[in-house]
């Protein structure tokens, strides 16, 4: 990929950095603000070790501004702050740091009740978006979409190790 064209720009299923992932999730996230101000389910929910990309962070913010639910577990930083009036009162932002260091990312689109869960290597990072290689895959399997919305139901639900950053 560095070092000559040795990779297509096309990519049927998978979101690779930094050829189609950052106009994916932006589409993605523009997608469920359409379903938001259509009055059909919209919700995002995002595990990521870190959130620090100004364009992904304004786009979830405009996403919010149009209804979308929006549960970011982030591990370490995150730029954006949720709960001001009027530009980020639908987003929540936990944090569950414990005993091991966990690394996994799950990306959940509601879509309007077409659900779609994404896993893979990147953070919603500058740098992981736009100066690495990183692989997205959607997940289709019934049973590992049920195994994902499960680990993101128990991130959401911890009332030990998580703690909620608040707009200040």
């Amino acid at each position: 990929f560095y070092t000559g064209p040795s990779i297509d720009e096309e990519f049927s299923e998978l979101l690779i950095a930094p050829v189609t992932m950052r106009d994916e999730f932006t589409r993605m996230i523009r997608r469920e603000a359409d379903h938001a101000r259509a009055g059909r389910r919209a919700r995002i929910v995002a595990k990521v070790n870190a959130l620090e990309d100004p364009k992904i962070v304004e786009e979830l913010y405009r996403a919010s501004i149009a209804g979308v639910d929006i549960d970011l577990i982030v591990r370490d930083i995150c730029r954006l702050r949720p709960g001001l009036e009027d530009v980020s009162e639908t987003v929540s932002v936990y944090s569950v740091v414990g005993r091991f260091l966990e690394h996994s990312r799950i990306f959940y689109f509601e879509n309007g009740g077409e659900p779609e869960y994404y896993t893979g290597s990147a953070d919603w990072m500058t740098r992981n978006l736009d100066n690495r290689v990183e692989a997205v895959t959607p997940i289709e399997d019934v049973e590992i979409r049920r195994q994902l919305r499960y680990i993101l139901e128990i991130m959401l639900a911890d009332n030990r190790k998580c703690w909620e950053m608040q707009s200040d």
